[in-house]
């Protein structure tokens, strides 16, 4: 059983266990769900944007911790102050040492975009994403079907959710669905955890014309934002560079002014 696989196990257990707790309907009686939510597209493709979606994570499976002290609220402010287009925020515990909570704290003090990057595998995840205040919900195709992507971006539409559906691999375009808004290629191998943004290069002629293109992992420098924007890219997910430094925000306002 490789990492993904262990990811996606997990998830369905706690995902049960939470259920339990906290159903459906009690979730819908959130204060998000009767708001439209903040437009990451709209964010990409502004004139001038930055296209920078910062993320916060702690840890990861292949690099460990990362940085375990610090303050969502104080990283994700600064993010915007240092004129990120959107935020990113890890709500996987087990994994990558996030929570649910880190993503309401983010919400409380910012009125970016935020993304909810987790492993999305069961709706009931789509009607937590909505009720913690996220804009935009992520879905990896490596771990779903076609039909589980299609049913899983309808739902999200319905909240009124942007949703980015992930790949590493041009195959894992049949999955999709005109209900995506962002294709993010993931320059990590999901099994491997090896990085190339020569992924991004690939496959950037493959993508569907409809949906705004974001590169993700394994971004560290100005030089390889430029080759990527020059390909046609709209947005870069960061986020180990910024967080494995002792301050992040200040990171990624250096790293903005460079572009």
């Amino acid at each position: 059983m490789n990492i993904l696989d262990q990811i996606v196990a997990r998830k369905f257990e706690i995902i049960e266990e939470r259920r339990k707790m906290i159903p459906c309907r009690t979730l819908t009686h959130s204060e998000h769900f009767s708001i439209k939510g903040r437009s990451l597209v709209e964010r990409l493709n502004a004139l001038h944007s930055s296209g920078i979606i910062a993320e916060f994570k702690r840890k990861s499976p292949s690099k460990g911790i990362i940085n375990a002290n610090a303050s969502v609220n104080d990283v994700t402010t600064n993010y915007r102050l240092a004129g990120a287009a959107g935020l990113s925020i890890l709500t996987d515990t087990d994994f990558f040492g996030g929570t649910t909570d880190d993503l309401v704290s983010a919400r409380a003090v910012n009125r970016l975009p935020i993304l909810r990057k987790d492993f999305i595998v069961d709706e009931y995840q789509v009607y937590e994403t909505k009720a913690m205040g996220a804009d935009v919900m992520l879905l990896i195709a490596e771990c779903l079907t076609a039909e589980k992507v299609k049913f899983l971006a309808r739902l999200a539409k319905t909240f009124r959710l942007e949703v980015i559906m992930e790949i590493h691999s041009e195959d894992q375009l049949e999955k999709y669905t005109p209900d995506i808004d962002i294709i993010g290629v993931n320059n990590r191998n999901l099994k491997t955890f090896e990085v190339s943004i020569e992924q991004s290069k690939r496959l950037f002629d493959k993508l569907p014309d409809d949906a705004v293109k974001i590169s993700e992992s394994g971004i560290s420098s100005v030089e390889a934002i430029k080759e990527l924007r020059e390909v046609g890219y709209k947005g870069f997910l960061i986020g180990e560079n910024f967080m494995k430094t002792d301050h992040p925000g200040f990171a990624a306002e250096e790293f903005i002014k460079q572009l």
